[in-house]
């Protein structure tokens, strides 16, 4: 997450990329769009005001009519973090400004319902409750904040809570949570308890805590950090558990898979790494990165496939058991900041530098056939146009004519 608007902009938020970040990307993001065979793009927009054949206006709005996601947001202000409501058609976005921003979503409109005035400085992490009855949001300014989401009403406000302004946040039951911050400091709090005093506090890490994830035992918490360490807490103990050696890149996101048997661990440099759960001293596997380019976040949409999104603009799935490129859910201008899945699964939602959030119908993983052979090497995979994406491969614009 990035919040480089502050004149006291910390180290590890992101700086604004070059314009080669984002080789690959189209400049618009069409409703629709098609490959040319030897063209200089990648894909063509169609756009129905700039055609005049009355039968090409007549399939792109057809297209448009028949859309599978919801529209994009588009935003004056950047976003840095985004969640669905584990119920609801709802979404929450954090902005750069503190704010936070409630949006309803159907495959035919997105609408703002409310904006929740909250920090007073970037808002750089929101998550729901397992109910969706409360918001939790944490910012630069050091606060968390617990909302209620049906009056809109704060319930409890841990001000200060941290030296250092906190970086991620992860809702770990209906009682606990954890937050991390820019200097490497992990707490666990339980709402049972008064006061804003945390059950226990651990610095272990060097430099920020970029994301958190544990398992439905909740015994470990796996921390990555910019230090290029994945640092391990047992919680029941209040203690660290490991720490493991400490890589040539920043680890940047964490995701859970094979029945929450392996971590997989995204790198500043685009590696990924692969862990036991359990034996967080050594990675256990290891994957090459496409782009050289950070990886930002992550989202495992089934047990062995996972999306990662990050400074190039691309979605891309990848299917991790066994290790294999599946191609390109979607695309944005600019580097994408976050990514989330909705409540049933069909949805992802990302948002990037270019102060918009999309939506991409990801239902087909579900039936997706990945022990098929595609011809092609890796790198020409990772370019392949999934369902999802708003780019269409040449062959499928040619099969369309037979």
């Amino acid at each position: 997450m990035s919040d480089s608007s502050d004149s006291d902009s910390d180290d590890n938020d992101f700086d604004q990329y070059d314009s080669d970040s984002n080789d690959g990307i189209l400049d618009a993001e069409p409703s629709s769009s098609v490959n040319v065979p030897g063209g200089s793009q990648e894909g063509l927009p169609l756009n129905e005001d700039d055609e005049e054949d009355e039968v090409v206006k007549a399939i792109i709005r057809s297209r448009e009519q028949h859309s599978d996601h919801p529209p994009d947001i588009k935003l004056d202000d950047f976003i840095i973090d985004i969640s669905f409501h584990p119920v609801k058609n709802l979404i929450a976005l954090a902005s750069m400004s503190g704010d936070v921003l409630l949006y309803k979503y159907d495959n035919a409109a997105t609408e703002l319902v409310s904006t929740l005035e909250l920090h007073m400085k970037a808002c750089r992490d929101i998550e729901f409750s397992e109910d969706g009855k409360t918001l939790f949001s944490t910012a630069k300014d050091k606060s968390i904040m617990l909302t209620d989401v049906e009056t809109e009403k704060l319930c409890r406000l841990y001000e200060n809570s941290h030296e250092e302004p906190i970086y991620t946040m992860t809702v770990i039951d209906e009682n606990q949570f954890a937050t991390g911050d820019d200097s490497g400091t992990v707490k666990l709090w339980d709402l049972r308890q008064k006061g804003d005093t945390p059950l226990f506090s651990l610095k272990e890490m060097e430099d920020y805590v970029s994301a958190m994830v544990t398992t439905s035992e909740k015994k470990y918490l796996a921390c990555a950090s910019g230090d290029g360490s994945l640092t391990t807490l047992n919680m029941p103990a209040r203690k660290m558990h490991v720490q493991s050696e400490e890589y040539e890149q920043e680890l940047t996101c964490l995701g859970l898979f094979k029945s929450e048997s392996k971590l997989l661990a995204g790198s500043s440099k685009g590696r990924m790494y692969v862990f036991n759960w359990g034996e967080f001293g050594l990675h256990s596997d290891e994957f090459p990165s496409l782009t050289k380019k950070s990886m930002n976040c992550m989202v495992p949409i089934t047990e062995n496939i996972v999306v990662t999104a990050g400074e190039d603009g691309i979605l891309r799935a990848t299917n991790v058991f066994p290790y294999r490129h599946l191609g390109v859910v979607g695309q944005h201008s600019m580097s994408v900041e976050a990514t989330d899945v909705s409540n049933n699964g069909s949805l992802i939602a990302s948002t990037s530098h270019d102060n918009d959030v999309k939506f991409w119908n990801v239902e087909y993983f579900e039936t997706l056939n990945n022990t098929d052979s595609r011809k092609g090497n890796g790198k020409k995979l990772s370019k392949y146009n999934l369902p999802s994406s708003k780019v269409n491969n040449a062959s499928d614009f040619f099969s369309d004519l037979c």
